[in-house]
């Protein structure tokens, strides 16, 4: 699939990942529709896009809701004409452990809350299965060829801390297998659906943190630094234009060489 002039939604496009991708594909010739719920950073980054002499417009959408992200949809065929590219990116992080104990009692202080649980499925999980069936079946009924992509994490592995969160992007990193599997079946031969996996990526939470946990974060990091968002971008602009890569979840990682069980240590 060519990347110029492809119609490309993005969640989680105001800020991080989301932007990187929807400018670089821009930068390409895409036509780029970002969405996010955080409406002035979506302004801003749309405005960005669109001073460098992209095509970009942006929704303000909830992936949570099933009349958001339907209009989202319906918006990018409203003001492009088709839709080509879905990339599901949005997501949340509630962190904490399941079961912790008070230091001095021993018995449990403070538990994940239901609500934080419930919280990141809701985004991560949920809203991804909005984002590609609400793009794919447009896609489907148009007969327009497409791509659905869907983030993952290198914590697809488990990480202490992020039951919640670990559980979103392992179950999404299966859902590529999945989904082609269903299209095959059903004669759906036109949509490809490949996953992303980062490792620890450059957003401005990473490179903000103090340098001694950076450098904590990375010990186990092959290249010894955070993957750019540029390079997600890059590896999304390949999977575009290579159909050949479907069905599958790919890591950029940056060498990341641990396992759940030395996390754990």
């Amino acid at each position: 699939m060519r990347i110029a002039d492809s119609v490309v939604v993005v969640t989680g496009g105001a800020r991080g990942i989301g932007f990187a991708v929807g400018r670089s594909l821009s930068a390409s010739g895409a036509k780029v529709v970002l969405a996010d719920v955080l409406e002035p950073q979506l302004n801003e980054s749309v405005d960005h896009i669109r001073s460098a002499g992209g095509r970009v417009t942006g929704v303000v959408a909830d992936v949570t809701s099933d009349q958001d992200v339907a209009a989202l949809m319906d918006a990018a065929i409203a003001t492009f004409g088709a839709i080509n590219v879905v990339c599901a990116n949005a997501g949340v992080i509630r962190d904490g452990l399941m079961l912790e104990p008070d230091p001095h009692s021993g018995k449990i202080g403070r538990v994940l809350s239901t609500e934080a649980f419930r919280a990141v499925l809701d985004v991560n999980l949920v809203g991804a299965f909005v984002t590609l069936r609400e793009g794919a079946r447009r896609m489907v009924d148009n007969g327009w060829p497409g791509l659905l992509l869907v983030t993952s994490s290198i914590h697809m592995t488990g990480h202490p801390g992020q039951l919640n969160y670990s559980s979103s992007k392992v179950a999404v990193a299966l859902w590529p297998k999945i989904l082609v599997g269903e299209f095959h079946g059903c004669g759906i031969r036109h949509i490809r659906v490949v996953g992303i996996a980062p490792g620890y990526t450059g957003t401005e939470g990473l490179k903000n943190m103090d340098p001694a946990a950076l450098h904590d974060v990375l010990k186990d990091v092959h290249l010894g630094r955070l993957v750019e968002p540029e390079e997600l971008a890059a590896t999304i602009a390949h999977v575009i234009e290579n159909e050949a890569i479907d069905a599958t979840t790919i890591e950029v990682t940056a060498g990341v060489t641990y396992g759940a069980w030395q996390r754990a240590r």
